[in-house]
């Protein structure tokens, strides 16, 4: 291999030994029995791994158009890694949904459980947990004295999460003393270990592993709430400057963010256009009378976890092989996908790609919130499709496939969510042109989707830009976003459970930036396919486009366009 390849695939195997978490996560094998150090020499070791290949990607020559496109897209994302840590960033990460709090134990759920080396990696990882979250401590302690630290809001969010994964029933404790007693004391590490069902001394190691992983957790939520609280601005906003960074981050490209601003004020009121037209086919009456109506038809009601996974999966295999072979091609491998209910109850629902081999496959993940037994289906066929083909599966699987034209990086480590975020939006709209919500109860599932990611749009740049609410919006005009009305905006355009909003809005307040990115990264997906048409003229071709497309793999917004400029 030439230059550029070598850099990239040496990276991978290099960047994989310093963070191991992420090798699981991306498919790498080899690794499943080490833990991440999250210490700040962890930390500090992984941005100077990354300053270097950035220094020899720039000495490298690109051979051919695939490396050129390596190249721009390597450079992009290592060199907005670097600014991240650069700027403290990297090292004061504390949210709800995606911080290294949670890779410590999102971990586990991708990784086998079955057969001995399974489970000694098992017992391995989970025996190094408490080194991880001690290290992870000491990066957000030094970062905080450094001026550098989450909000409140996310702190305490993140203690109550510790406390749930310990198996804590009520109140964080004030010490590790303090245990609890009952079925509330096992914790996600003793179900992971019980579900094994190995026995023995292998048994024996597995429990005294997850009991020290459970220990460790508890203390780390007390130690969110003791130590690293008093550091924690009460102001969830974070400012134009730390917003502009992280915008760059998750799109892979620079927008003006007034612009965008004003843009998804647009969309809002585009969707709830559409979505009262399609509510008249429905009902008569408006959107709630529409949805009320839907919630309550039997054939679009689900009872019980299970059922749920069940539906998902009938609905991922069928989409799957209808769109096989007339709209797309899909690899052999890719063509396998599984749904799960995920251990916890976090909230959320999102997609893990297949190991490089394949022996993982992709899947679909639902943390449902405690309690939630009652599923309407009308809202989730969408879902689907975002999450499985044509959205984030056949996107990442069908990336993973290209050994012969993409390197070991493009294939498993490049993930921008602009593009992969943006793509699985696009998916949901194509999957109407291509007449697959041709149902109004399913159309209008969708375009409900589409105004949750078009007001995230808004919420997100408002409340962190701290922007006016626009004159002419007829809902609290020139008043400053915050995030008691940023629950009232939610509240009155999104049609989704209190728990599950709660949840969206709390991941907003602690992830600047990466929730518009669906929206806005949807938006530079639907423009470049205009400028290929644009181009082409009578040629274009849709398939062959998305064809195109996917088969650069995962790559920052501004690197995909000039990509896609040069076919």
């Amino acid at each position: 291999m030439s230059d550029i390849n070598e850099i990239a695939d040496g990276y991978v195997e290099r960047a994989a030994a310093l963070n191991p978490l992420e090798a699981t996560y991306c498919g790498v094998p080899g690794y499943d029995e080490r833990m991440s150090d999250l210490s700040p020499d962890g930390f500090r070791a992984r941005a100077d791994l990354d300053r270097e290949t950035i220094n020899a990607l720039s000495h490298g020559a690109a051979r051919d158009e695939g490396e050129q496109v390596a190249k721009d897209a390597m450079l992009e994302r290592l060199g907005l890694a670097v600014e991240f840590y650069d700027s403290g960033e990297a090292t004061s990460d504390l949210n709800v949904l995606a911080s290294p709090l949670q890779a410590v134990r999102q971990v586990f759920d991708l990784m086998p459980i079955e057969g001995e080396q399974a489970q000694r990696n098992l017992a391995a990882r989970i025996a190094a947990v408490p080194e991880a979250y001690a290290g992870l401590r000491r990066t957000l302690l030094e970062s905080a004295k450094s001026g550098r630290v989450a909000a409140r809001r996310q702190v305490l969010a993140c203690a109550k999460q510790c406390a749930e994964w310990a198996g804590i029933a009520g109140p964080q404790p004030t010490s590790t003393s303090q245990s609890p007693e009952g079925d509330d004391a096992a914790g996600f590490y003793a179900g992971l270990v019980a579900r094994t069902g190995t026995q023995g001394a292998l048994r024996a190691e597995l429990d005294q592993a997850a009991q020290s992983a459970r220990e460790a957790t508890a203390q780390f939520g007390v130690f969110l709430e003791t130590e690293l609280l008093p550091y924690a601005p009460e102001q969830d906003a974070v400012g134009r400057e730390r917003y502009r960074l992280a915008s760059r981050y998750f799109l892979g490209a620079a927008v003006d963010l007034d612009d965008a601003y004003a843009w998804g004020w647009s969309e809002v009121k585009r969707i709830e256009a559409e979505m009262n037209r399609v509510a008249g086919l429905i009902v008569p009456g408006g959107v709630d009378e529409a949805v009320a109506a839907l919630d309550t038809e039997p054939r679009r009601r689900i009872a019980g976890r299970e059922a749920l996974r069940d539906w998902m999966q009938e609905l991922a295999d069928r989409t799957i092989a209808e769109l096989h072979g007339r709209h797309f091609d899909i690899p052999e491998p890719a063509r396998r996908i599984e749904c799960m209910i995920a251990p916890t109850n976090d909230g959320g629902i999102y997609y893990t790609g297949p190991s490089e081999d394949f022996s993982r496959p992709g899947r679909m993940w639902w943390s449902v919130p405690e309690g939630v037994e009652e599923f309407s289906t009308w809202r989730e066929v969408s879902t689907v499709y975002h999450e499985g083909v044509p959205g984030h599966h056949l996107q990442v699987a069908q990336a993973v496939h290209q050994r012969e034209n993409l390197n070991r990086w493009r294939r498993l480590m490049c993930w921008v969510s602009g593009h992969g975020e943006g793509w699985a939006l696009y998916s949901e709209r194509l999957m109407e042109e291509l007449g697959y919500l041709d149902d109004p109860g399913d159309l209008l599932g969708m375009l409900d989707m589409q105004m949750l990611r078009a007001a995230r749009v808004v919420v997100d740049l408002g409340v962190h830009l701290r922007l006016p609410i626009p004159a002419g919006t007829g809902w609290h005009e020139g008043e400053i976003w915050n995030p008691e009305l940023a629950w009232e905006f939610l509240r009155g355009h999104v049609r989704m459970g209190e728990e599950m909003l709660r949840f969206e809005l709390n991941r907003y307040l602690g992830w600047p930036g990466q929730a518009p990115s669906y929206k806005l990264g949807e938006r530079i997906w639907l423009q470049a396919r205009e400028d290929a048409k644009a181009r082409k003229g009578p040629a274009f071709d849709l398939k062959q486009f998305h064809s195109q497309a996917l088969a650069l793999g995962g790559l920052g917004l501004d690197p995909l366009q000039a990509a896609l400029a040069r076919m």
